[in-house]
């Protein structure tokens, strides 16, 4: 598949990948894909993921019922990062983050420390199979 031979795969064969929300523009997280992640993200329509700590494939959602219907492809200038703009399912508003909030990146720089400047929506005890 040709467009899978643009991509700048690194020495593990992965590119990072942002999911990027369509609607609002925020940036919901960072995740990896491999050449198949990306092609089941292609023909599927659905974000696909590939997980280095679990060395599988990672179907967003699979667990958690939060699946991210991906709307946009993009590469950058050096293609070597993966832009998915997705609509994030499975709760309003949606959840992308494992620790039940909209967005991985919640905590921002304040004064010498991290602190989460995001509210958990929802317990993730309550999302994930234990």
């Amino acid at each position: 598949m040709d467009y899978l031979d643009k991509i700048k795969w690194d020495a593990q064969g992965l590119v990072p990948a942002i999911a990027q929300e369509q609607s609002s523009g925020d940036v919901l997280m960072l995740a990896w894909m491999n050449r198949e992640a990306l092609q089941l993200t292609v023909e599927q329509g659905r974000a696909v993921y590939f997980s280095r700590s679990r060395n599988k494939l990672w179907f967003k959602g699979e667990e958690s019922g939060h699946v991210q219907t991906v709307h946009e492809i993009r590469i950058d200038c050096d293609a070597d990062v993966v832009l998915l703009k997705v609509t994030q399912n499975g709760h309003t508003p949606g959840l992308a983050c494992h620790t039940g909030r909209h967005s991985c990146f919640f905590s921002v720089y304040d004064n010498g420390a991290w602190r989460a400047a995001d509210p958990v929506l929802k317990d993730p005890q309550t999302i994930y199979k234990s």
